[in-house]
């Protein structure tokens, strides 16, 4: 059976011991390339590229800023066929990592299971990190999930109550990714609780057409673009450097984006703003638990991060809101830390999101 653990006291004291990290140094100014004969700690890239803007590129940093502050040597590993990469390539790209000398592995992204568990198995002395996961019950594994629902509501909730009517939500995984899954919800149940409060109706178009592999393409900028054309005055490009085609798509129709994962609005003057998960400092924490051998309180179990962590919600420092305010969204993050705002986490495939029953809002599923 699964066992879910909570991030405790012990937890926070590292996240903030490590953010003075994070804040003072900018992962930018550490190489991706280490120098070294062998590599104590590894990453192995989910699909997208490495530079991503959002979830490799998260990870990669938290994983970055860990070995400069530590003095270890580092690498990553992207598996073979890019977006189209198997399992094997996957675990190609993992063995490759371990016969390098890495003593731990993180891996992003939950089509990373299959391999890992192969893996995982065959090199017992490596320890293997799970973002995105879940329990795979074997001791050298600890994953690591998130509450996505929490950011989606709050990105949803945000631009309604600032006055967009007509917004759109393109994920990636081709519907089946649980973290999209999570995201897409979440932010159709935000939108439909700002337009009940100010009694507005809102329409709401849902699309996981062009998003299986997360990428870019001019197929998927032609259906933003024709969203844009119709009216949708926002669309949250959730998954990858599929945000690059609706960035460029808004871009041309002088129209809005919701990034994901990490605050995007320095890709885009586009971005209005971003549902983040704490992917930097989440990947710290583990990474420390490792390094001070604390590693039996993560292994074979799944931290699930979100309000009550801080590991959830939306950026502040560069708020572009112009009626929505910080201290309104800054009440309604303590009430869902508190838990006294509770947000549906059900993962909703395909089309079902028609049929869940939202208020005040009209689903156009594509």
């Amino acid at each position: 059976m699964k066992k879910f653990i909570s991030l405790l006291l012990a937890m926070m004291m590292v996240v903030f011991a490590f953010g003075a990290v994070a804040e003072t140094v900018d992962p930018k100014t550490i190489p991706d390339e280490c120098k070294a004969d062998f590599f104590e700690i590894a990453m192995v890239t989910d699909v997208g590229q490495l530079k991503d803007g959002s979830f490799n590129e998260g990870t990669w940093n938290g994983t970055k800023l860990f070995a400069a502050a530590n003095g270890m040597s580092y690498k990553y590993y992207q598996p073979a066929n890019g977006n189209q990469a198997t399992d094997e390539d996957r675990v190609d790209a993992m063995k490759a990592a371990c016969e390098g000398g890495a003593k731990i592995v993180v891996a992003p992204g939950f089509m990373q299971a299959g391999a890992m568990t192969t893996v995982a198995a065959q090199y017992p002395e490596v320890k293997f990190i799970f973002i995105d996961g879940w329990d795979l019950e074997m001791d050298n594994v600890a994953a690591i999930a998130y509450a996505e629902q929490e950011s989606g509501y709050m990105a949803g909730y945000a631009i309604v109550k600032d006055g967009f009517t007509k917004v759109g939500f393109m994920g990636g995984g081709g519907g089946t990714n649980p973290a999209c899954c999570r995201y897409g919800y979440g932010f159709a149940q935000g939108v439909s609780a700002a337009a009940k409060e100010l009694g507005i109706e809102v329409e709401l178009k849902y699309s996981w057409q062009y998003g299986a592999a997360f990428s870019a393409s001019p197929e998927l900028q032609t259906m933003a673009a024709g969203w844009y054309e119709t009216g949708t005055e926002i669309i949250f490009a959730c998954g990858g450097t599929m945000f690059d085609s609706i960035a460029a798509a808004a871009a041309a129709n002088d129209a809005f984006v919701v990034g994901v994962d990490v605050d995007q609005s320095n890709l885009s003057d586009t971005v209005i703003t971003s549902a983040l998960k704490d992917l930097p400092n989440s990947t710290l924490w583990a990474l420390n638990k490792f390094l001070n051998n604390e590693w039996e309180t993560i292994g074979n179990s799944c931290a699930v991060l979100g309000a009550k962590d801080n590991s959830t919600g939306l950026p502040t420092a560069n708020w572009l809101f112009e009626k929505y305010t910080v201290e309104e969204y800054q009440a309604q993050f303590e009430a869902i830390k508190a838990g006294t705002l509770e947000i549906s986490a059900e993962v909703l495939t395909e089309g079902a999101i028609v049929d869940a029953g939202l208020e005040n809002v009209t689903v156009l599923y594509e």
